[in-house]
């Protein structure tokens, strides 16, 4: 594939690039079986999620929660209250920690650095033409870098998924690379949009792919196309994660979003991280869930009655 010279305004040796990822690629088996996937997860969760199903797993995986809105119909007005839902948490629930994460569009950045009072909360910001990632390279790094400006502390940007299935993975490597040089020690969370990946081949290797180009996690999905996250996908990138850390000494976060709706769902994620991964991932930096409705959820079960707080 010859992209010696392709518009960003770097030479890339097109070659070079792509033996890179090759000789990454030779490190990891990709002959994944789908059935043999699901069996394995319904094994798995068969065994090990019921004991997980207490107060102080939930309590936890509130406090992993990346509280989202991501709406047509959001403004200024509409995402600082939703902010200072997150400010009075802090004194209604103080021995119930807090969210891991906000997360907004790049234009709301700003409003979310002057309202947020906790300064633990990170602001995440879906960057880089979310949910399609169908632009220009020029106009994904402008917008992650006004992002930034604005108060955003991570950014969650979809990898270029048609190109990823045409097999261009040089310019997916390529593209993630310098988004992420713009984030600099900023956090840079990959969605894969697993429900278009379909096969476990083709979700492992863009894990790979996606933690070679310089993701700090990778993530299922938008939420904005089905299916979203699943099981079987969310399995197969804690494996690629693993053996990723087996091979770097580099440990990738996880973040499963889109479709969570139950606590059972967000029971499902945490017990496969916790069999697959292990203790080091059960820190809310290493896993988040994305979500907006389950927050309540969450509370709810905590507290042992209804609660609409978020």
């Amino acid at each position: 594939m010859d992209h010696e010279h392709c518009n960003c305004g770097h030479h890339h040796n097109a070659e070079m690039a792509e033996s890179k990822i090759q000789q990454a690629f030779e490190k990891y088996n990709f002959e994944l079986d789908d059935e043999q996937v699901k069996r394995e997860v319904e094994i798995l969760l068969d065994k090990h999620l019921a004991e997980n199903d207490n107060v102080d797993v939930k309590k936890f995986l509130l406090n992993s929660v990346e509280l989202t809105t991501l709406k047509t119909t959001d403004s200024e007005d509409s995402v600082m209250h939703f902010v200072e839902k997150v400010n009075k948490f802090d004194d209604e629930y103080p021995e119930l920690g807090h969210v891991a994460t906000v997360c907004v569009y790049p234009c709301y950045a700003q409003i979310c650095h002057d309202t947020l009072e906790n300064e633990d909360v990170e602001i995440a910001c879906v960057s880089a033409c979310f949910p399609s990632s169908q632009s220009f390279i020029e106009v994904k790094i402008a917008e992650t870098a006004m992002a930034i400006h604005d108060g955003a502390t991570e950014i969650d940007i979809v990898q270029s998924v048609g190109k990823f299935l045409a097999g261009d993975y040089e310019t997916v490597a390529d593209e993630i690379s310098e988004i992420k040089e713009v984030c600099g020690e900023h956090k840079l969370k990959v969605i894969l949009e697993t429900g278009c990946l379909k096969t476990a081949a083709n979700i492992k290797r863009a894990s790979i792919l996606a933690m070679y180009a310089g993701a700090d996690y990778i993530k299922t999905s938008t939420g904005k196309l089905e299916p979203a996250a699943t099981p079987e996908a969310a399995y197969v990138m804690c494996q690629a994660i693993k053996e990723y850390y087996d091979e770097t000494g580099i440990q990738i976060g996880f973040k499963p979003a889109g479709g969570m709706k139950t606590v059972r769902d967000a029971l499902t994620y945490y017990t496969i991280v916790k069999e697959v991964l292990g203790e080091r991932w059960l820190t809310n930096k290493m896993l988040r869930l994305g979500t907006s409705s389950l927050a309540n959820k969450l509370l709810t079960d905590i507290t042992g009655k209804e609660v609409k707080f978020f």
